[in-house]
């Protein structure tokens, strides 16, 4: 997505990008919750990501070295799943957020946690999105 375009004098325009590489209800098991017995088993949690980054390079060149291995974004996040535990998915989510913007090079990042704990609900969920600085 054009996001917008810099004029400079003396130069041709440079056209900045956005696009979105979403990945999309991972699985992730986890200890999260507020209770003992909540945090005692892992359960599952779907985690959704959007990474925000200039797409257009890796569109005209088809190579890896110019977006962003989602292969290895989501083993990052499950293993960070692995090392961690939490109480709120809240707290979750920014720790996904911290983890791949210290690896790779974003200009946002969108992270949703969905998990199945409240009965007579589909899910409970929250949502986080972090510009980089």
């Amino acid at each position: 997505m054009l996001v917008s375009r810099e004029i400079r004098p003396g130069s041709a325009p440079v056209e900045v990008y956005e696009d979105v590489i979403v990945i999309k209800d991972l699985e992730v098991w986890c200890h999260v919750g507020l209770t003992n017995d909540e945090r005692i088993h892992r359960q599952k949690t779907l985690v959704t990501l959007e990474l925000v980054r200039d797409l257009s390079m890796a569109a005209r060149t088809d190579q890896l070295v110019h977006t962003v291995d989602y292969q290895r974004v989501c083993e990052k996040v499950k293993q960070l799943a692995l090392e961690k535990s939490w109480r709120l998915i809240e707290a979750m989510a920014g720790d996904i957020i911290q983890t791949i913007q210290s690896n790779y090079r974003l200009n946002a990042v969108g992270v949703e946690i969905r998990k199945f704990i409240l009965p007579d609900t589909a899910y409970v969920g929250v949502h986080l999105h972090r510009r980089s600085t």
